[in-house]
């Protein structure tokens, strides 16, 4: 079986038939037994148990299903039909009838379950050793931990016995163990995966994630898992501009925000410090513009997760055994979720009063980047260091990750640098809600540019399971608009673009193809731009970056014979901007000598 496990590789192996779904999935079977003192698998499909669904392979074209033969793991907090959900705790254990809706859509789309992995207690940890089927333990040393709480998760598609594999991830559970491990992590907007048949942690914040070998796979398997679900009533419905269409190789200038020196936390890992400093000159390098912020108001909102009243959403997710059986809960999960039958109501609102106040000074923070960038953690843990402090590491494990979901943003895990131990670190990618393709598509363009190994491949002369995805995508959040009469900067009709939120980017000309006039009407008066190939000039112009939520009613208002079109720029760029049809022109006065419409105007 090839090392390179992507769907790309995967994918062209099978339609050249050097290699079967079904010998693929008994290799891993092999190769899992390899690993059996990773502690992985809560429960390993046998041969048996796959049969259904490799024999349902033979109904499904390959070209319709994106993720035919595809081998997946399945984190034990969320359903897989016929397979028992036992949570990280055999006494709440059950047997589901039908799987999770996103398990069932990754099966439509043909992936085939390899087996349901081990996960910190009730998802209930950032570290991976609060299990009762043992520590699950890092793909590349064994004596540190694997992060949590999507431990097996992440080791499984580390160590090549999966593709790709889903998470949960209410305070870091899908990205941390994706750091530790080399690992595209995706932790999707709230609600664009559909949360049902998965054992919920905070049901108001959880949200199933995924974990791929790089940003191309995440996408794609982001695809077949997505979908609005009118019976979970948590989900929300995807917008145009954070389709998977969007997804592509990032172009232009990226402006970063990261963290100032004072606020950074590597908890003694010199090792991680480093390799994040290496990571922040390659990135300056190949472009990036890294600008600090202040992280303060992310930290408080962090420190509400579990300093707050939200442990009371844990208490109810686990309260029938707290209540009836706590022995059977581990012990660390139930000193923190135990309290969580104590808070007031009072307290609640009193947390969401200051969580909006917050709110609101992060999301305008990420409104002026194009992403935020931390560490994804600051210090990589051994096994015995995690058991002998397992609440105090834990907490700072989730240092750059616990704010997320209650701020309700986005964010993608990816693979950074080495330390000079061999042992991976990860940077972590933050934007506001819906923002899952400019991320991925950010984050495969630092993955092309760092040219990283993934998974375990670390001794590869050529990375393989690179993302080839080269299709150009830009910011999408704003339109840029040239405008050239009413609409410049102080004239009568600026304001159409001001309280919509527009900026202004650029004051330049256009080619010197184009002709204006003066048309007749007004006020407001108005001119009319065509172009003349064989006898236009330059004429003086504004750019306007307009809100891409406002570009249709802005459009919407403008009168005939004015439109939107295509503008040549001096530059040689193309800008959408003001043009006019020409039979607006007849009977109008050409005032292209003078060069633009603020000098017409000065010469009335």
């Amino acid at each position: 079986m090839s090392s390179d496990m992507t769907i790309a590789s995967l994918g062209k192996a099978y339609r050249d038939g050097t290699l079967t779904p079904s010998g693929v999935m008994a290799e891993i079977r092999t190769r899992a037994a390899e690993f059996a003192d990773h502690n992985i698998w809560i429960h390993l499909l046998s041969a048996e148990e796959q049969q259904p669904y490799l024999a349902a392979l033979a109904d499904k074209d390959p070209q319709q299903c994106p993720l035919w033969g595809i081998p997946f793991a399945i984190k034990d907090n969320i359903d897989l039909a016929g397979v028992p959900t036992t949570a990280g705790c055999e006494a709440f254990a059950y047997t589901p009838s039908v799987s999770a809706p996103v398990v069932q859509q990754l099966l439509d789309a043909g992936a085939i379950p390899v087996g349901k992995t081990n996960l910190d207690q009730f998802a209930t940890g950032l570290n991976g050793t609060r299990s009762p089927w043992g520590p699950c333990r890092n793909a590349f040393d064994p004596d540190y931990i694997s992060g949590g709480s999507s431990a097996g998760s992440a080791v499984s598609v580390a160590l090549g016995l999966a593709t790709f594999s889903l998470g949960t991830d209410t305070a870091g559970s899908g990205r941390v163990p994706a750091g530790f491990n080399n690992l595209m992590g995706v932790k999707p907007t709230r609600g664009l995966l559909s949360a049902r048949g998965m054992v919920p942690a905070c049901r108001s914040l959880d949200c199933i994630s995924i974990m791929a070998l790089n940003s191309d796979d995440a996408n794609a398997v982001l695809a077949c898992a997505e979908g609005f679900d009118a019976e979970d009533g948590y989900s929300r419905r995807n917008g145009y501009d954070n389709l998977s269409r969007h997804y592509g190789f990032r172009q232009g200038p990226l402006k970063v925000g990261v963290l100032p020196q004072q606020q950074l936390q590597f908890f003694g890992d010199s090792e991680y410090q480093a390799a994040y400093a290496a990571t922040l000159a390659k990135l300056a390098e190949l472009g990036f513009e890294l600008v600090e912020v202040d992280y303060s108001p992310f930290d408080e909102a962090a420190r509400l997760l579990y300093e707050g009243p939200w442990v009371a959403e844990r208490y109810i997710a686990c309260q029938p055994l707290i209540e009836e059986n706590p022995a059977a809960l581990h012990p660390v999960v139930r000193a923190i979720v135990e309290p969580g039958g104590e808070p007031k109501a009072t307290a609640l609102f009193r947390a969401q009063y200051r969580l909006e106040a917050l709110k609101k000074v992060c999301v305008e923070t990420l409104e002026q980047l194009d992403c935020l960038l931390t560490p994804t953690a600051g210090r990589l843990f051994s096994v015995d260091e995690m058991l002998a402090e397992p609440i105090l590491h834990n907490s700072q494990l989730g240092y750059y990750t616990n704010f997320m979901n209650l701020l309700d943003m986005t964010s993608v895990a990816v693979p950074a640098a080495f330390t000079a131990s061999g042992l991976p670190f990860g940077i972590t990618l933050v934007g506001n809600a819906f923002s899952d393709r400019a991320l991925l598509s950010i984050a495969n363009r630092i993955q092309q540019g760092l040219a990283l190994p993934v998974g375990i491949e670390c001794a590869a002369a050529e990375p393989a399971g690179l993302p080839q995805m080269k299709q150009p995508v830009m910011d999408n959040r704003r339109i840029d608009v040239l405008v050239c009469g009413a609409h410049l900067e102080g004239l009568p009709l600026n304001w159409q673009l001001t309280e919509r939120g527009a900026l202004l980017k650029s004051r330049t000309r256009t080619k010197p193809c184009y002709r204006m006039y003066a048309l007749a009407g007004g006020p407001p008066f108005r001119p009319g731009l065509v172009v003349d190939e064989s006898d236009g000039a330059a004429i003086e112009v504004e750019i306007w970056s307009v809100p891409a939520t406002e570009f249709g009613s802005f459009v919407a208002g403008i009168p005939a014979p004015l439109g939107i079109g295509k503008v040549m720029v001096e530059d040689g760029s193309v800008v959408t901007g003001f043009i006019c049809e020409p039979r607006g022109v007849e009977g109008a006065t050409d005032i292209t000598q003078l060069g633009g419409w603020r000098a017409y105007l000065a010469s009335r």
